[in-house]
């Protein structure tokens, strides 16, 4: 007799992440953030709906307006997604703009006052006239809306200003002109400080600058009044991948991003004081349907800019500094990497400096004893001293081999770019697997004698990263390890090829089985009396094979504990008595990035880092590489970065699915964030390892 199968919760994905991304503007609401620390949570947060928007609405609406009888399912789920997440967007942005009103009201309590263009007085519009004419003439050039049918070649990374103009007939009677322009955000930048005065700090955003200015701007047109009122609009980012396979890679990719650009426009902002006859030009350019979204907002869009606001040098308003930790044990005199062939090593970035990755790839550019490189690239930075290790490594005669991800996402531009420079370099360069992202982490330097030596990471070689993404770095000669990320190689360059990795998980190939196989050990091993527990740190947990499993091992008394950062589909409010399953999510000044498995394996403590998170993306459609740890204190250091997590009540949130992100609470708990306990821990190990 066959079993019935019990319907388990499942929180979709893209709900889950509405309500991650409102702890982020819980951290903004903090009274215990520094100021200007919360205003860059507020600019994070805006920038993460931009994003979102532009990506999962997108990719909902898609599904909505298919029209396919077989996707009918999915279209009434996604239908009822999007109504949630209008909901949930309505109810957090007053949220929202309560709570930037309150730190620009206590900024002024510290002597920054942001001004608009009613509040400047005679000294300041004097600034700001010549400030028009060195910086902002030229720049601004309107354009009618009677002249353009639709604003469908504008970028939606900008803010656009809608003006009403009057112009007087000889008789007196009004008649009004409509145009619009957009902000030169990028030549300007977003706000504009003027003069101090009596140790006061002010600042205007760019668009009230502006308004002060549309005197100069129109200046010869004959208007007797003008008005102007932002609005900004956010596009379908996905890309139109040609699938004609006469196109080589590069063109499809170039061919993509001018799509992109194209994409319908799916949600618009606008001032929610202007006036209706301009709202309906500015609607009307749009092109929109019904399951768009169209809402009234504030004076001022985009706070992405917040991010960037101008900190007037109040070091005082923001986090103190976390100067990286160095590895005297990596760094110090002779060969970086004999001190990797002799014993293993790790970092921990942003708390170890990155400086000690860069230094083992510009050894081995440099050593005589390297002859390979090869390594997994999926984001750079916009100077990359990575590509540039590698370069110089392919200049001095190595064989290198670089596999970059073309379809990182808004990030295919700059990797085009790079690589090209590499193979003008004469670095063998794989545009990855057709069909496949290739999300893995991972380094393989060949050795013309003895042992070869591998890395492997949760995170992006990316400089830029590194210094706000938490993520680890495990360096190895391990035999085992290293031969499996060699076979790595093999296998994205010839993917038709069967591949088996003895140590390595790898994904599509059997990662999913493999943490299945893990997970159905602990349940056997609580069954027979044995310890059995999971603990793990992950952005992401929506995998619907995982969530279930997960469900099945705590309903059979396995104790699960888990730090997840953003998307998570497990709803633990509610679950049975005896089904032990919590989840903290953290929010803190680095952005939680590394990926570490823990399970009790009967006692033996299995530990695994890698690039993937429990997503079907990352499971069924990457490449992506998980790795089991053995050092033994390097094992212990992965475990402490868990706990340390599953112990932070300051900065930690309950995600159990209802949105609520109730303050974290446990047993143990840690007396700061796990962060700053992070790197006081690694200053402490720092100092007991240079003393000896």
């Amino acid at each position: 007799m066959s079993r019935k199968k019990v319907s388990r919760p499942y929180l979709e994905r893209d709900v889950s992440w509405m309500y991650f991304n409102r702890r982020i503007l819980q951290e903004a609401r903090r009274k215990d953030v520094p100021l200007l620390e919360r205003l860059s949570f507020l600019g994070i947060y805006s920038n993460n709906l931009d994003e979102f928007y532009r990506v999962r609405v997108a990719s909902l609406n898609r599904i909505v307006e298919w029209g396919e009888r077989s996707w009918a399912k999915e279209s009434v789920l996604a239908k009822k997604t999007v109504r949630q997440i209008a909901k949930l967007y309505s109810r957090y942005m007053k949220e929202y703009e309560e709570t930037v009103q309150e730190v620009y009201d206590e900024l002024a309590g510290q002597n920054i006052f942001l001004i608009n263009d009613t509040q400047a007085d005679a000294d300041q519009l004097a600034f700001l006239r010549s400030y028009y004419h060195d910086r902002l003439d030229g720049l601004i050039v309107p354009v009618s809306f009677s002249s353009v049918k639709h604003l469908d070649h504008e970028s939606d990374e900008s803010i656009y200003m809608a003006v009403r103009a009057v112009r007087r007939s000889e008789s007196g009677k009004k008649m009004y002109e409509y145009s619009y322009f957009e902000l030169p955000v990028q030549s300007c930048g977003r706000f504009v400080r003027l003069p101090d005065r009596d140790r006061k700090s002010y600042i205007m955003y760019l668009d009230d600058v502006v308004r002060c200015s549309l005197g100069y701007i129109f200046e010869g047109m004959g208007y007797s009044d003008m008005e102007s009122y932002a609005f900004k609009f956010t596009r379908d980012a996905e890309m139109e991948i040609d699938d004609d396979r006469r196109n080589g890679i590069l063109q499809k990719i170039s061919k993509g991003l001018k799509s992109r650009k194209r994409g319908a426009p799916l949600r618009v902002l606008y001032d929610e004081s202007m006036p209706e006859d301009l709202q309906r030009r500015v609607i009307g350019k749009l092109d929109l349907d019904k399951n768009d979204t169209v809402l009234k907002s504030g004076r001022y869009h985009n706070h992405k800019d917040l991010m960037k606001f101008p900190d007037c040098g109040r070091s005082d308003l923001k986090f103190k500094p976390m100067p990286p930790v160095g590895r005297s044990r990596l760094d110090g005199e002779g060969s970086i990497l004999e001190r990797i062939r002799q014993q293993d090593s790790f970092l921990h970035v942003p708390y170890h400096s990155f400086l000690s990755f860069l230094r083992v790839l510009h050894e081995a550019a440099m050593s005589r004893e390297v002859k390979s490189i090869k390594i997994t690239l999926y984001r750079l930075a916009k100077d990359s001293r990575v590509v540039r290790s590698l370069i110089g490594a392919a200049r001095n005669g190595k064989k290198v081999t670089v596999v970059i991800e073309l379809l990182a996402r808004f990030d295919e531009e700059s990797n085009m770019v790079w690589a090209q420079k590499l193979q003008e370099a004469g670095v063998k360069v794989i545009f990855g697997v057709e069909g496949l992202k290739v999300h893995s982490k991972v380094v393989h330097i060949g050795m013309k004698k003895g042992a070869d030596i591998a890395c492997i990471s949760t995170g992006n070689f990316h400089e830029g990263n590194a210094r706000t993404y938490t993520d680890c770095i495990i360096m190895t000669a391990s035999r085992r390890i290293v031969h499996d990320v060699d076979q790595l190689f093999e296998f994205i360059e010839k993917p038709y090829l069967p591949v088996h990795f003895k140590e390595l998980l790898v994904s599509p190939n059997d990662m999913k089985r493999r943490f299945l196989s893990l997970i159905n050990a602990e349940i056997r091993n609580k069954k027979a009396g044995k310890p059995a527990y999971i603990k793990m740190k992950v952005n992401h947990v929506t995998d619907p094979v995982m969530v279930d499993k997960i469900y099945e091992a705590a309903a059979s008394g396995v104790k699960v504990e888990m730090v997840v950062r953003g998307n998570c589909s497990i709803v633990t409010d509610g679950l049975p008595e005896g089904c032990d399953i919590r989840i903290n999510g953290i929010i803190d000044r680095y952005l939680e990035h590394s990926r570490i498995f823990v399970f009790a394996a009967g006692g033996q403590n299995k530990v695994f880092i890698g690039s993937a998170d429990w997503m079907p993306r990352n499971l069924d459609n990457r490449i992506e590489v998980v790795a089991p740890v053995y050092d033994p204190a390097i094992k212990q250091e992965m475990i402490r970065i868990v706990d340390m997590g599953l112990r932070d009540i300051r900065q930690g949130r309950l995600v159990d699915g209802t949105g609520e992100n109730l303050p974290w609470t446990c047993d143990n708990p840690l007396p700061t964030g796990s962060q700053q306990a992070l790197y006081e821990h690694y200053l402490q190990l720092e100092a007991e390892e240079s003393a000896r």
